[in-house]
């Protein structure tokens, strides 16, 4: 179809479309090898196998917004449909008397069957393209979404504040528009010969402007001239995410959700030393910068962020952003010295790295696999030991852990006091030997408000005939919010002091109050040596009821419940079952609220929120979920049953009765821990004190 001459330009341009291309992947992976060492990775074949196949079934997009996301699923294929369409385009321009239209009947041995479903398929799939296209073109630009914004409060790189990103989202978008306009025309003016059966949309378009070798040229030439403009412009826009995505998904973190990488990288490159935590884009590990690269800016992790819900001035998104565009400014723009520019100032505001409550939701709801959270982790460690000046409630919280071992201010002799109010004594798991190591925790073994259930726990244990010790005072914090706020050190300390503890002490495994606790011990200790089994209570509690070693003597019936899943029991170690499994077999009649299990709303303790002294104004976290329970019980609620909201965490525990004073739902609904309804249920009762009675 093309001329000699048309040829001759076609070749000039590809190579250097694929020149600029072959520039822009070398400068992104150079970019990405001047980050810090990475956690090993296993199985690379298997993982990039097992990346292929979530992007082609679009698994992870599918996670929320349910309607955009068929959508987006349309205009995916569509892009996958037209790497071949673009091919087939080239071959028709270059090849004498390689035409596709009329099912290849122009083309000698042309397999007939194939060319009808390539010709079906790829008109079809145009039409779907473009109507992809123009919906989200009509979200972002006309109706101006508003979960495509930030909050003012949000820091935003200067390009980013422009309207970068909307820029780079307004030409791709006018290149699929104009590329597959241009292709469908090209097939129109190919039919001179009238419709085309198996080409519905050209045949239309046909019957409309007639054939044209001229229009073919023309035609062909704004369809492949966008090609090769765009491909290199990718490398260079937000849109770098089309290449990088599955590469990002393949290379995701494998320790489990719980671990944090070291603050320090194990592995030394060329004897070169690090310093904790980052301070420059470049601290961060190289997948983290590859993350950038990665980044949709869907802003789905600033959906789910409880910090963003709140009104403080964090956007996961806006983080991922915001790096993108320094990266390009660093490395397209001619900038190098932005590399060295402190993160708090180009990328995250101070505010905001202290907002995060480290929950998880934006990693688990990334449709790439993007960690922002670490990052902000990895920001806090150099700022503390930068001598960054904390909020006085962290400072004070930190300062106790340090003497004391525990975050509330209590002397260690203290930490089992709660113990002697008990019927029965409690073995000293470093004095004799115990099946079950309890790891209590803080909160549990402090709190006023929550001793109650401590006792409970110990009682139900003991009727069970479990066999049980606990460490008095040589309990130490586990340390998992310690080292989220970004104090290593300290964390290394409270480490280095429970598993000295661990050492004096003979059990079998650890079960723990804390889902905080949980995790840390489960997924952080074996990386100083402590590899333990550890469950959570509600584990115990099912198996001791499964093993008839506790006996339900009444069912609850006379309960309306809903359950909140802390995060780090749940949406960090997928413990979903074990709480349900007990509410179900205590008889009660149970709800889910609609944001449960993987997509659990924070209730904004964690990651020292909960030690914080100034609370910013606005409706909190736990105010929210507990208008979610009253929304989800409100249906069933006129049968008479008692409304409860059931937690499995001592912090939980306080940040919702809290949360019921403050939104004026008391007698409405009433927050208990799981351990008060399973007592209730098997007939353990506190006993009422002789001044009491």
């Amino acid at each position: 179809m093309l001329t000699p001459f048309e040829k001759f330009v076609f070749f000039i341009l590809a190579l250097i479309s694929a020149g600029f291309t072959l520039h822009g992947f070398v400068t992104i992976i150079r970019t990405i090898r001047l980050g810090r060492p990475a956690p090993p990775l296993k199985n690379l074949p298997q993982a990039f196998w097992k990346a292929a196949v979530t992007v082609l079934l679009q698994r992870t997009i599918l996670r929320t917004r349910k309607l955009l996301s068929v959508i987006h699923m349309a205009l995916f294929f569509g892009l996958i449909t037209y790497a071949f369409v673009n091919l087939m385009d080239v071959l028709e321009g270059i090849v004498p008397g390689f035409d596709l239209v009329y099912s290849g009947k122009h083309v000698p041995g042309a397999p007939l069957a194939l060319v009808r479903a390539y010709n079906l398929i790829s008109d079809v799939m145009s039409g779907f393209l473009l109507f992809a296209i123009t919906v989200f073109l009509v979200r972002r630009f006309i109706l101006k979404d508003k979960a495509l914004t930030y909050r003012e409060n949000v820091l935003l790189y200067p390009k980013v504040k422009a309207g970068g990103p909307h820029k780079d989202s307004l030409i791709v978008g006018v290149f699929v528009i104009m590329h597959v306009s241009a292709h469908l025309m090209s097939q129109a003016f190919r039919l001179a010969e009238g419709p085309d059966p198996w080409m519905p949309l050209a045949s239309f378009l046909n019957s409309i402007s007639g054939a044209s070798q001229i229009g073919v040229h023309i035609a062909w030439w704004v369809s492949i001239g966008w090609v090769m403009f765009i491909i290199p412009y990718l490398t260079r826009s937000k849109h770098s995410h089309f290449f990088m995505a599955p590469v990002n998904l393949a290379l995701a973190k494998q320790n489990p959700r719980g671990q944090l990488d070291p603050a320090i990288p194990l592995k030394v490159i060329d004897g070169k030393t690090f310093e904790p935590g980052a301070r420059v884009i470049t601290d961060l590990a190289w997948k983290r910068i590859l993350d950038a690269y990665a980044c949709v800016q869907c802003n789905r992790c600033q959906d789910v962020c409880p910090a963003n819900f709140y009104g403080r001035p964090l956007s996961p998104s806006a983080l991922e952003v915001n790096k993108r565009y320094l990266l390009k400014d660093a490395t397209f723009g001619g900038h190098p010295e932005l590399l060295q520019a402190p993160l708090v100032e180009k990328v995250i505001s101070p505010e905001a790295v202290w907002s995060c409550t480290t929950c998880y939701a934006c990693v688990r709801i990334c449709p790439v696999g993007n960690e922002p959270m670490a990052d902000i982790v990895d920001i806090r460690r150099r700022l503390i030991l930068e001598g960054f000046e904390l909020d006085s409630g962290v400072q004070s919280a930190l300062q106790s852990l340090a003497t004391n071992g525990n975050w509330m201010g209590k002397g260690r002799r203290l930490r089992g006091r709660w113990a002697k109010e008990l019927e029965f004594p409690i073995k000293n798991a470093a004095e004799e030997a115990v099946e079950y190591l309890w790891f209590v925790g803080d909160t549990a073994s402090f709190d006023e408000r929550v001793l109650p259930n401590t006792r409970m726990v110990a009682r139900i244990f003991h009727q069970a005939g479990l066999d049980f010790g606990i460490l008095y005072q040589q309990e130490s914090n586990a340390g998992n919010d310690v080292r989220r706020v970004g104090e290593e050190g300290l964390f290394e300390q409270l480490v280095e002091q429970n598993l000295a503890a661990f050492g004096r002490a003979q059990f079998q495994r650890i079960v723990t109050t804390d889902p905080h606790s949980f995790n840390t011990l489960r997924n952080e200790y074996p990386q100083y040596g402590g590899r333990f089994e550890v469950e959570h209570y509600t584990m115990v509690l099912l198996r001791l009821l499964e093993e008839g070693r506790l006996t339900v003597k009444q069912r609850l019936s006379h309960y309306l419940v809903t359950y909140h899943d802390p995060c780090y029991l749940g949406r960090y170690n997928g413990v979903f079952a074990a709480p349900r499994k007990l509410l179900e077999r205590i008889g009660v009649e149970f709800h889910e609220m609609p944001r449960n299990c993987e997509n659990s709303f924070c209730c904004g303790a964690g990651g020292g929120q909960i030690w914080m002294g100034k609370v910013p104004p606005g409706e909190r976290p736990a105010e929210n979920r507990i208008r979610e329970a009253l929304a989800t019980l409100q249906s069933y609620a006129g049968n008479g049953k008692k409304q409860l909201f059931i937690v499995a965490c001592p912090k939980d525990m306080i940040m919702y009765s809290d949360a019921v004073k403050t939104t004026g739902s008391e007698g409405k609904i009433e927050v208990r821990d799981i351990i008060q309804l399973v007592a209730e249920a098997v007939g353990v009762v506190e006993p009422v004190s002789e001044a009491g009675a």
